[in-house]
């Protein structure tokens, strides 16, 4: 796992070493066990390497074929590059290392554009082809791995991070105001935007490819990839799925175990990572596991139930962990925000302090780590939000509920008054069509409830998933930690998106009686007090996990800052955003804010994910304006 930098100058003028050094460098957290340049001509391409596999120096990088044609800087793993080289092998081609970049390589030669079919795998990469004088980029199909790029004056920059990019001599740091109003109206960034403007985030399950004769300053991108959530006509017994998902699930984990460091895993009280962890200890005997609990002392409310160390400790012993544990409180989100706020370059879903606090607990042991990310969008982890928009009249009415429902920090009415000193710049921005065109490639006929559920789950693969993805490589890399993810295994994935929606939704009947004009109180209490979701994984996992964790209720891994940020943390809120010096109220209302604000402090309403967006905005404000 490693970070990429790269630049193509379509004026050929020569690339400048200290330039790329200089980016290179910028993502040494990344790669702390190596580093290295490429430099030819007008192309420059740099590496900063976290050994996995092959450890010797014959997998340093960039890396250039034998007969010096191609040359690949690559961040990511490759699960079946064993079988991958095997094959290549009997086609007669000889190996110079036990590396998956130079499986990679090879895989390039041969098969040209199309290799990315072959790979299993998280990745992203670019080769430069010294014969056409053509770079080729390439991201995995789910978006695990990150990938940045820029058009600035005459030269294209890519980067595994946008402080690399930032880095670059010409770059002029611009807040982009309709990705601003994009993310706080959903809590992410659906389009390919990123606060920068003119810093663009590479498409997942994309490739593109790239002339020094181009002279262009927008990619022509091919999609080789997408989520397809449509069921199979099969008559398949249930006791089939079961035995065929079992047998993937092991799979995906025993492939994911390759490496010549140590491997642990996350361990929290929930299914997925308890899944994994159970598999991984048949394989690893006394693998590390990791977690991270709350001091709920002055919690209150659900909050009550959000440290999960009792669960996790009971698996330790049942799976024979070697276990490490640590306790986050109210102080210790203010004390890494700063830190994390560097790292994660712009705010995406959720909170995601605890989770860097677990990724800096497991580098102190290992330098691989499995995460159970994943396995609630493939196999229907949160019901209570497809059920939102399950009955519908037709696509535009479904989209008319589904997007209300993930206004998350914003209402709606309350928009034109936050943003007013910008509003301006921003009232062209229509959010609905933003949320529409993530179903512009997947857009089948859409029926019955099964048929807008299985949309839903499209979604949120797309835009939920891919942000925790993001997310989770920044704090990861950050920390110089490899986090791998076996439920987004291909075989895996493919298999579980044509499976059955009863399959997934033991309440999925009770869908067709809602009535819809009373989504609030009554179908949103039913719904979250029910155990349901991933019945098939439940079922899947029952004799490898204690039954009161797979019959559990969903619990996100989320800290208890609704009341953190009414008492232990309320005067680091009134300083960074009850302030009407506040960077962030160059762009915001502060009147308007201040009133969505009290409103939780005052117990009103849970405000708390706007209140951490806000805290993070203003420290974005400070750390890169």
């Amino acid at each position: 796992m490693c970070g990429i930098v790269g630049m193509l100058n379509f004026d050929k003028k020569p690339i400048l070493e200290k330039m790329l050094k200089k980016m290179t460098n910028l993502l040494a957290h990344r790669g702390p066990d190596d580093e290295n340049i490429y430099i030819s001509k007008y192309i420059g391409l740099g590496h900063r390497r976290l050994s996995i596999i092959d450890l010797s120096s014959l997998g340093r990088q960039p890396m250039t074929s034998d007969d010096g044609r191609y040359t690949i800087t690559y961040n990511g793993e490759i699960y079946n590059f064993n079988e991958l080289r095997r094959i290549l092998e009997k086609k007669g081609h000889k190996f110079n290392t036990k590396t998956d970049t130079e499986v990679v390589l090879k895989c390039y030669e041969i098969w040209g554009h199309q290799c990315v079919q072959y790979f299993n795998g998280m990745f992203a990469f670019a080769i430069w082809d010294n014969l056409n004088k053509e770079l080729f980029l390439a991201r995995d199909r789910y978006g695990i791995k990150p990938l940045y790029y820029a058009f600035i004056n005459n030269t294209f920059v890519f980067a595994s991070e946008q402080k690399a990019i930032i880095g670059y001599e010409s770059f002029k740091k611009d807040l982009d105001l309709e990705c601003l109003l994009e993310y706080f109206t959903f809590q992410n960034i659906f389009t390919d935007k990123t606060f920068f403007k003119g810093i663009k985030l590479f498409p997942q399950g994309s490739w593109s490819v790239i002339s020094v004769n181009d002279k262009i300053d927008k990619l022509n991108l091919v999609k080789y990839w997408d989520f397809n959530f449509v069921e199979e006509n099969t008559n398949g017994k249930d006791e089939e799925y079961i035995e065929e998902l079992n047998r993937l699930i092991k799979q995906s984990v025993k492939r994911q175990l390759v490496a010549d460091v140590g491997i642990g895993s996350y361990l929290s009280g929930g299914i997925d990572s308890g899944a994994i962890t159970s598999i991984a200890a048949t394989l690893l005997p006394y693998i590390k596991t990791f977690t991270c609990g709350f001091d709920l002392t002055s919690a209150s409310g659900l909050e009550l139930g959000f440290d999960e160390r009792e669960k996790a400790e009971y698996m330790s012993y049942l799976f024979k962990t070697e276990h490490y544990e640590m306790i986050l409180k109210a102080g210790d989100m203010e004390r890494i925000l700063n830190k994390l706020v560097y790292h994660v370059e712009e705010p995406r879903v959720g909170q995601s302090y605890p989770n860097f606090y677990a990724a800096q607990l497991a580098s102190k042991f290992v330098k691989v780590v499995l995460s159970g990310t994943g396995g609630d969008e493939l196999f229907g982890g949160y019901p209570w939000r497809y059920y939102k928009a399950a009955v519908n009249d037709n696509f535009e009415d479904y989209i008319d509920k589904y997007y209300l429902f993930w206004q998350r920090l914003i209402p709606n009415k309350e928009i034109r008054n936050v943003f007013s000193p910008i509003w301006n710049s921003v009232k062209h921005v229509w959010t609905r069509d933003i949320f529409k065109d993530v179903f512009q490639n997947n857009q089948p006929l859409l029926m019955t409830p099964k048929d807008y559920i299985n949309s839903s789950m499209y979604f949120e693969a797309k835009t939920f998933l891919h942000g925790l993805l993001v997310i989770e490589d920044k704090i990861s890399m950050a920390n110089g930690l490899e986090t791998r993810v076996p439920l987004l295994d291909n075989d895996l994935v493919d298999f579980a998106m044509k499976l059955p929606v009863e399959l997934k939704l033991k309440n999925f009947s009770e869908t067709i009686r809602i009535n819809e004009n009373e989504i609030g109180s009554k179908t949103e209490k039913y719904f979250s007090n029910t155990k349901d979701g991933k019945l098939i994984f439940r079922k899947t996992m029952d004799k490898l996990m204690p039954q009161d964790i797979l019959n559990g209720k969903k619990q996100g891994f989320s800290a208890p800052d609704a009341s953190w940020f009414r008492g232990e943390s309320i005067e680091f809120v009134r300083k960074k955003i009850l302030n009407k010096s506040a960077r962030i109220y160059e762009y915001l209302d502060f009147g308007a804010v201040s009133k969505l604000i009290y409103e939780h402090l005052e117990g009103k309403n849970n405000r708390r994910l706007l209140i951490w967006s806000l805290l993070n905005f203003e420290i974005w404000c400070d750390n890169f304006l």
